[in-house]
């Protein structure tokens, strides 16, 4: 179970004026990116952000077992923001967000208007449709720049049109989303608090398909959840060396009832150059356990109980996931070869009161259940960072995922998980624009589901293979103000890709088929090349 994570697109009033990237590899697939900014006025600044991505090629198969390695289509997004901030405490932002993303794949002869649903050739194809409006509103005290108050709001509406050969799965989401919040000082600034409401109101329509087999089925279902509730967070920073955040939200779901979060992060920098972080809090989610999982539907197996599942009270009759999840973070600043160097060094913990586990283990089906038991997961990440000659960087790091669950069969590693990975990058940069960078990953053995059921010839190994990957790229900066880019790279430059990506692929519609057992690279070698242009 993973935080919200707070992806800050540009914003218009600190952004290029223009920025535009062209993009295109040896697969067939072209990037375009366009972004503008306009200041308007003193108070008011507008920002136009658009990603348009091609990919045509439909006769990539490194594996040469008659399937697409990738969905052929077209992507396109696009947000319109605006930015208002008078200079006497209001600040204001809103805009609009839109994504549309339509793709087939499947056998590399599948034609969609004359093989769609039947056993001609197999396909897959989706369309996915996004939009959302936002908008937040916050204003400054100006007699107290410490005290504020902000109201954010979000609506937005999602739309997946998807089949997946003779199964076909769709669904619909409107969402809503409100927190208002509070903030100042308790005497001065070492007290600091926030308190605030908020409110995520989901409405989900799902539909599920099977046609032209002797197990049709057909299921339209659906729910509506609501989580209402309430927040405090105080923060006590008594100098520049320890910072304490005591957090405690209150919230009720409208199909699990009361629930509480609490959270506390500590940060001590007990002297200059070293800082310890220690965190810890709980988690709790609602499972949507067909849109998470899209590629049950692309294999032979069936879902077991399913009829149970999409009938259920709730969500699909399951509880709610439950985590605490517990994190030491040590970073160290020092001098090697007389240049800024550091080390860092994280422990993190998650213990499931509750989880959802998605059960592939028998080759035949997937199940949905409850925990019954212990699951768990610890990771450890070390990186080390230095600059062994000037304009040089390099970064090294390794980590190690011990990720167990208790299944109906017994403890077992997640699947498809490595649990050790290795990286490396070199960066070097000249002050003549030159820049050179190359990337080494390490990635160690997988568990693999169990197919010890399936016939000989579709049974594999208990752990993948451990593979390298390496990426590189070379980029030339241009005139005056180095605004004009050229660059060229590669990746996968080791060619490493799996072998045996579909289990099955001969028998499309047999009952071996299986799409789910993906633990590589499917694509090898690939080497691409673009342009980049900004105005400040």
């Amino acid at each position: 179970m993973a935080g919200q994570i707070n992806v800050e697109l540009k914003k218009p009033h600190n952004s290029e004026k223009l920025y535009f990237n062209a993009y295109a590899n040896n697969m067939g697939r072209t990037d375009v990116n366009l972004n503008l900014s306009h200041h308007i006025n003193e108070k008011w600044s507008v920002g136009l952000l658009l990603h348009d991505n091609f990919m045509y090629n439909k006769e990539m198969n490194f594996s040469n077992n008659g399937f697409r390695d990738m969905p052929v289509g077209n992507l396109f997004s696009g947000v319109n923001r605006w930015h208002f901030e008078n200079g006497k405490g209001i600040i204001a932002q809103f805009g609009v967000k839109f994504l549309h993303d339509d793709r087939v794949g499947g056998q590399i002869d599948f034609n969609e208007k004359t093989d769609k649903y039947t056993t001609n050739k197999y396909g897959l194809g989706f369309k996915n449709q996004r939009i959302e409006g936002f908008g937040k509103l916050g204003y400054v005290f100006p007699t107290n720049k410490h005290r504020s108050i902000g109201l954010q709001l979000s609506a937005s509406q999602y739309k997946q049109e998807s089949y997946f050969g003779l199964n076909s799965y769709d669904n619909e989401q409107n969402s809503f989303y409100a927190n208002l919040l509070f903030q100042d000082i308790l005497g001065n600034v070492a007290h600091k608090y926030k308190v605030g409401a908020s409110l995520q109101y989901d409405k989900l329509n799902e539909d599920l398909n099977r046609y032209n087999s002797e197990n049709d089925y057909s299921y339209q279902f659906g729910r509506k959840e609501a989580v209402a509730g309430a927040f405090a967070e105080y923060t006590f920073s008594p100098n520049e060396k320890f910072d304490a955040v005591l957090g405690l939200r209150q919230d009720y779901n409208n199909i699990y009832g009361w629930f509480t979060t609490p959270r506390a992060v500590l940060r001590y920098e007990p002297v200059l150059g070293t800082t310890i972080r220690l965190s810890s809090g709980r988690g709790q989610r609602t499972a949507n356990i067909f849109a998470e999982n899209l590629g049950i539907f692309a294999s032979s197996r069936t879902i077991n109980g399913l009829a149970t599942l999409v009938n259920g009270e709730g969500a699909y009759g399951l509880k709610p996931e439950v985590s605490w999840n517990t994190g030491l973070t040590f970073d160290q600043s020092f001098q090697i070869f007389g240049r800024e160097s550091g080390v860092s060094v994280e422990l993190f913990h998650n213990n499931f009161q509750n989880q959802v586990v998605v059960d592939f283990e028998n080759p035949r089906e997937v199940s949905f259940y409850n925990l019954d038991g212990k699951s768990y997961s610890n990771s450890l990440q070390a990186e080390l960072r230095f600059m062994p000659l000037n304009h040089f960087e390099v970064r090294m790091a390794y980590r190690m995922l011990d990720v167990k669950t208790d299944y109906n069969t017994g403890t077992l590693q997640k699947p498809l998980t490595a649990k050790h990975r290795g990286f490396m990058n070199l960066a070097y940069n000249l002050h003549s624009g030159w820049s050179f960078d190359y990337t080494l990953n390490v990635v160690g053995p997988k568990r693999l589901p169990n197919t010890s059921s399936n016939p000989v010839e579709y049974q594999l190994a208990t752990h993948s293979d451990a593979y390298v990957t390496m990426n590189a790229q070379v980029s030339k900066s241009f005139g005056k103000n180095k605004n004009f880019d050229i660059y060229v790279g590669g990746e996968n430059l080791s060619n490493f890709y799996q072998k045996d990506p579909i289990l099955a692929f001969d028998q499309p519609f047999g009952q071996n088929f299986d799409t789910n057992m993906l633990w590589g690279p499917i694509a090898g070698r690939m080497f691409y090349t673009g342009i980049r242009y900004h105005i400040k």
